[in-house]
């Protein structure tokens, strides 16, 4: 038994040591400026399972982009959940350098870091998430693609203790200006 935990925690940090580079993605098209994409409206229509891939919830969120005079972005996020719930969300980016945008909101713990190559930014960042009247601290990984001007795809995983608990999808449209 004590061999099986020792080999399942090795899996497990080996897998987390696991990084892609996103260097790879700095000539794929179009490029990603997430100042430009959520200035403005947008929405989204998400999905999220848990770590079995069973559909948990779904979601479409309304989004409100602004540029405060510090030059930050001040996104405003409106979520209606399946089951009825409401909730909200103020995200302040800032621009550190040309591939990296931090982030604050209320409900997460220190700063978003995310990096930008090309089209594809990943997002990391700790959060208190509220789970049937709980509050629970996870860490979100991010992977954005901006397949066009209009659309992109994000994929989040969710983890607690570094294991994987769910996975989250949102579609985003940008609505015209």
């Amino acid at each position: 038994m004590k061999i099986r935990i020792m080999i399942l925690l090795l899996v497990v940090s080996i897998s987390g040591c696991t990084k892609r580079d996103l260097t790879q993605y700095s000539d794929n098209t179009p490029k990603l400026d997430l100042f430009t994409y959520f200035a403005g409206k947008s929405k989204g229509w998400g999905i999220v399972q848990d770590r079995k891939g069973v559909l948990v919830r779904q979601f479409k969120v309304d989004i409100s982009g602004e540029l405060n005079p510090e030059g930050q972005l001040v996104l405003t996020e409106h979520f209606d959940w399946s089951d009825g719930e409401k909730s909200s969300r103020i995200w302040v980016l800032t621009q550190t350098d040309s591939h990296t945008v931090g982030g604050r909101a209320e409900d997460v713990l220190e700063s978003a870091v995310g990096k930008v190559y090309g089209n594809v930014l990943n997002w990391r960042y700790r959060m208190n998430l509220e789970v049937d009247g709980m509050t629970w601290e996870v860490a979100f990984d991010d992977w954005m693609y901006l397949v066009s001007d209009e659309m992109l795809l994000n994929k989040a995983t969710i983890s607690k203790f570094g294991i994987d608990v769910a996975e989250v999808t949102i579609v985003f449209r940008k609505e015209a200006q």
